[in-house]
């Protein structure tokens, strides 16, 4: 008798649990989200969007390129997506409550390739021919169709015994590579043999015609681009020949090592010196919020007097030195010019399979005010 009480229990409890489950309780509805609003940026080849909605736990989206997709989810309502061509392509966001609870937005974005293609811009920064109290001294807007005497050429790779002048420097100086055309100097870096060496390009010089000691010096020009590419507009001192390098003193207004991106748009103002028979330098950088310097022409200077150089780009002031101190006294000389692109060295590092030859620097003008 007890063992038929027991069986009847549990059939009893049994029975009990189907019913429940054919029978649940009618269970409360999920708080839909709602007011989805969606930001989209595209940098480059890349979208960048984020969300926000009431109610939302978490956020899904879609990425369509073609028949394929890309799903992300995320908890804070952000997202990135780098397509790998131009198009136009559609982008679904999701707020979601769970994941069968949510709404829905289809949006389209067009992805346009700005990467930099090459060549020499006709757009960029102006300074003008006259400053408050500076009279315009010496200019060269490089008209015509050749190189004014004011310039010499420096040739070769191993110049008095130092081979690679002195960096490691892999390119072959030659006249050819210089071009004077449509109001532009062109220098121009070649992937090009002479003399058992790889590359070409061009130096020229304003050594014992043109120099100068104090004074507003603004160069405007475009820049060449890529890894292991050093374009440099520069100054030594015109008693080089009697003192030697460092102790005649360099004042870099601008050098650029190429690549990577960050190093095309950053460029260099340096000075280099003797300091108690050892060299020293000083100096700083400046890099673009966007963009490489070779996009557009730039106008990189300096405001040089007895007490301090100042360097510019873009009348923008990023760095200045005290040349007051007796140590310094290499800048209170007399200055000559040099343009030139080299190929490789010590701080480049050399060309690679990402570097794109031929690399042009178009020189605008050079103007020295006093």
């Amino acid at each position: 008798m007890k063992r038929i009480n027991i069986f009847f229990f549990y059939l009893y409890i049994v029975l009990v649990s189907l019913a429940s489950s054919c029978n649940p309780e009618e269970q409360p509805e999920s708080t839909m989200p709602s007011n989805l609003n969606s930001n989209i940026e595209t940098v480059d080849m890349t979208v960048n969007i984020s969300a926000t909605a009431d109610n939302a736990n978490f956020f899904t989206f879609t990425f369509y390129e073609g028949t394929d997709s890309t799903y992300i989810e995320a908890n804070d309502g952000t997202a990135s997506y780098t397509y790998v061509d131009p198009g136009v392509y559609q982008v679904m966001t999701r707020a979601h409550s769970s994941y069968y609870d949510y709404i829905q937005k289809l949006e389209t974005v067009e992805i346009i390739d700005n990467s930099f293609g090459g060549g020499i811009p006709n757009t960029g920064y102006q300074t003008p021919l006259s400053y408050p109290g500076m009279e315009l001294v010496w200019q060269d807007e490089f008209d015509g169709n050749s190189l004014s005497s004011d310039w010499t050429h420096e040739t070769g790779n191993d110049p008095g015994g130092l081979p690679g002048w002195g960096n490691n420097e892999l390119q072959y100086y030659q006249a050819d590579n210089t071009e004077v055309s449509d109001g532009l100097l062109k220098i121009t870096a070649k992937e090009y043999s002479v003399n058992g060496f790889n590359y070409t390009s061009s130096r020229i010089k304003t050594q014992g015609i043109q120099s100068f000691k104090y004074g507003r010096i603004d160069i405007r020009a475009a820049l060449p681009y890529g890894k292991g590419i050093w374009p440099a507009l520069w100054m030594l001192g015109e008693n080089i020949p009697s003192v030697s390098w460092p102790a005649c003193g360099e004042i870099d207004i601008m050098e650029m090592i190429g690549g990577d991106g960050y190093n095309d748009r950053t460029i260099y103002g340096t000075l280099h010196w003797l300091d108690n028979g050892n060299h020293a330098s000083a100096g700083d950088s400046n890099s673009l919020q966007s963009g490489l310097f070779a996009e557009e022409f730039h106008v990189f200077s300096i405001i040089w007097n007895s007490s301090s150089i100042k360097f510019l780009c873009d009348d923008i002031q990023y760095y200045e030195v005290n040349i007051t101190g007796a140590e310094l006294s290499e800048f209170q000389e007399q200055f000559f010019f040099i343009f030139n692109i080299a190929v490789g060295g010590s701080w480049p590092g050399n060309p690679d399979d990402t570097t794109v030859f031929p690399q042009t620097m178009a020189v605008d003008y050079v103007r020295v005010f006093q």
